[in-house]
């Protein structure tokens, strides 16, 4: 028995799964926008779904991962302050649930980065010219280990701003830590700083598009460096300047070597031009000599003819 909607044939097809098509010139109208929008958020979704369920058989192995940082910053403490009161609790009933859905949907992120950093880039595309689409990869290729290695940094310098955060308990008061909002804090951590390792690449993407000159990049240097501190200092938990530096260290050299790259581009942009201009240039004078000569010949042909009449 088929499934009908008021008589008519309800047909199941999986073509939504398929990319809509890009026009050859890369214009799209909103409508296209809207859909090829709807199909990178379900393709994404997805893949974090997927990656999510995978993640969720390794959960408890997941969270003595992530729960690794506040011990060793409790093991520091104990070493200064003996008679500190540390103790890691779930509250609620639905709690231990909850803790391990974020903690699976953590790593289904982290492991698919690469299906929706594509996803994001491929968004992108139709809207750039042919020439521009190979970038594609090298987009994915260092946006990948880039985004990584920022939750990796996240990861490592926790212990450090935890144990300054700890610090401030009182002897003889008990440190009651919810697991669940630890975890929530801790993810954030993470996630900001593997976005915070993506800014450079983006900057260098845009230069690439032709939107951002790295004229630009060497004039506004300074204030770029500054607000990396800055959002070095506000994004770290911590008030030790070490988890400040973690965040805003790497940002400043990433930013530096991307400033480097984009000027390196641009000169050879500026050549090709000027190849390209001479190229033009010189075609231009054969063009004029050419046209030069037909009217001379046609000239000649004339004053021949008039003295043969």
């Amino acid at each position: 028995m088929s499934l009908t909607i008021k008589g008519r044939p309800l047909k199941l097809s999986l073509a939504w799964l398929r990319p809509p098509a890009a026009p050859a010139d890369g214009s799209m109208t909103l409508f296209e926008h809207l859909k090829e929008l709807r199909y990178r958020l379900v393709v994404a979704a997805l893949a974090i779904v997927i990656g999510t369920t995978a993640a969720w058989f390794f959960r408890s192995d997941l969270i003595d991962v992530l729960l690794s940082p506040y011990y060793q910053a409790a093991a520091d403490l104990k070493a200064k302050n003996p008679e500190a009161t540390l103790q890691v609790v779930n509250n609620g009933i639905a709690s231990p649930f909850t803790l391990a859905i974020k903690v699976s949907a953590l790593a289904g992120v982290i492991l698919t980065s690469p299906v929706w950093l594509w996803q994001l880039w491929s968004f992108i595309v139709p809207g750039l010219l042919a020439k521009e689409k190979k970038w594609a990869m090298l987009f994915i290729g260092a946006a990948t280990p880039l985004f990584c290695a920022g939750v990796a940094v996240g990861y490592i310098v926790m212990p450090k701003g935890i144990s300054v955060l700890l610090g401030f308990t009182e002897g003889g008061v008990t440190n009651l830590q919810d697991i669940n909002q630890f975890l929530s804090f801790l993810m954030r951590i993470m996630l900001v700083f593997g976005a915070a390792f993506l800014i450079p690449l983006v900057v260098l993407m845009l230069n690439i598009l032709g939107v951002v000159p790295a004229r630009y990049l060497s004039k506004y240097r300074t204030y770029v460096i500054f607000g990396t501190f800055v959002f070095g200092a506000v994004a770290t938990p911590s008030t030790d300047p070490f988890s400040m530096l973690a965040l805003a260290a790497p940002m400043t050299i990433l930013f530096l070597a991307a400033e480097i790259i984009a000027h390196i581009l641009d000169r050879r942009k500026a050549r090709r031009a000027a190849v390209d201009g001479d190229s033009l240039l010189a075609s231009g004078v054969e063009n004029d000599v050419a046209l030069k000569q037909l009217d001379a010949d046609d000239d000649d042909a004339d004053g021949t003819r008039g003295s043969g009449s």
